[in-house]
């Protein structure tokens, strides 16, 4: 087996599943490019003499069973679904990393003693409707009916319609979670640039950022930008820049594994000749550890109600996101960090800056991650590119950690 350029001709094949004229690839839940590519991996799970199923709401599983142990399961996988016009790589590349570290494994060694299983999950990004993570929440019967029987995607479908039109439905209210998986290993691409940056080919990930969102409003007084003196205006663009100066000048003093994001802003009026009187803007806050990351956004909290009350302004915060760190687990952590050693590879010891399907199963289920180079740290984009040679060293890693937990005592 050349893994270089069966992971070449693999994942171009999956691309060409939804490829969009506009560039990229774009298949959204329960569209028919995404029940073609579910098809179309189980078509390949079943090649390889793995037993294939779906669960109720479209998760795909292929089973290599076990021949020791046939009530302990080791997972591995990602999500099918992409964001429009996405890349060749998100999600997919660990549905077809699993897939292919299972087909090196098989031809090596056979049977394992632990079934060894592929999942393929229905949903992650939240692209057509809003939802995400349907998929794992499924997985792990966190999904809640109430909270999709009345949404619909960009056109008017409703959810519901959708997964019925697909072939799909929700679970049984009575499930139990799964008690035979004893461990889930996802593989990402990055999504970002550190990787590529100090010429490593694997991440092995310890955490997943807690996060919490902001959307906060300044209220001053808009008023004559000709005919107001500096000394007597609410000027609300000029406290938003103290308190961005501010906070992210505190933000880089607190250094990794702090980010701190500004993103979206709205003066009003939005013109140039008036001073503007109020602004609505976005805070995005990450870090590893719960405490440091409630200490700092506590702190930033006060310097916006300080800045605001200095100036005579009326401030509004709205913390509608408080997601909480997500440690990978230990016991797993160390089988990857094992192999790689003993494999050579080129790695380093990171978190994921970004949320993925494992954050959502960690909390049941123990847990690791792998990622591998994004090329110019470019994700969620027709640009979005990975080394060949990087994605089949995915793979060999993938493949000797499932070895260490699948087909050893």
């Amino acid at each position: 087996m050349n893994l270089n350029e069966e992971t070449a001709q693999t994942v171009k094949w999956i691309s060409n599943i939804g490829a969009d004229p506009k560039g990229g690839t774009t298949r959204l839940l329960y569209s028919e490019a995404w029940v073609e590519a579910q098809n179309g991996i189980k078509r390949k799970l079943e090649e390889l003499g793995m037993q294939t199923r779906f669960d109720a709401i479209g998760n795909l599983f292929g089973r290599l069973p076990g021949t020791k142990y046939p009530d302990e399961t080791i997972l591995t996988g990602s999500h099918i679904d992409t964001v429009v016009n996405g890349g060749k790589l998100d999600g997919q590349y660990g549905v077809i990393a699993s897939y292919l570290a299972v087909k090196l494994l098989k031809e090596k060694y056979g049977q394992p003693l632990r079934n060894l299983e592929v999942i393929s999950m229905a949903e992650e990004e939240g692209s057509r409707f809003p939802y995400a993570f349907w998929g794992s929440k499924n997985l792990v019967l966190d999904a809640k009916r109430e909270d999709v029987e009345t949404i619909a995607d960009f056109e008017g479908i409703k959810f519901v319609d959708a997964m019925h039109a697909a072939g799909f439905d929700f679970r049984k209210e009575d499930e139990k979670l799964r008690e035979d998986i004893k461990a889930f290993i996802e593989i990402h691409i990055e999504q970002g640039n550190v990787l590529e940056t100090e010429k490593k080919s694997v991440g092995v990930v310890t955490s997943i950022v807690g996060q919490k969102r902001y959307t906060v409003i300044l209220k001053g007084q808009a008023n004559h930008a000709g005919t107001t003196p500096m000394g007597l205006r609410k000027d609300a663009i000029y406290a938003f820049s103290k308190i961005v100066t501010q906070s992210i000048g505190k933000a880089e003093k607190v250094g990794d594994p702090l980010v701190l994001t500004f993103g979206k802003v709205e003066p009003t009026p939005n013109t140039v000749n008036v001073v503007p009187g109020e602004v609505l803007f976005t805070i995005d806050c990450r870090h590893t550890d719960q405490e440091e990351l409630n200490q700092f956004t506590q702190e930033i909290e006060t310097d916006m109600k300080k800045i605001a009350a200095d100036m005579g302004m009326e401030l509004s915060i709205d913390l509608w996101m408080d997601e909480a760190p997500v440690p990978m687990d230990e016991k797993i952590v160390g089988v990857l960090k094992e192999v790689v050693e003993k494999e050579a590879i080129n790695y380093r010891i990171m978190h994921s800056g970004a949320g993925h399907d494992s954050q959502i199963i960690a909390p049941h289920i123990p847990t690791a991650m792998l990622f591998v180079p994004s090329i110019g740290g470019i994700s969620h984009n027709p640009a979005e590119d990975t080394k060949v040679e990087d994605l089949a060293e995915g793979v060999k890693t993938l493949a000797a950690a499932l070895y260490e937990l699948a087909y050893t005592e």
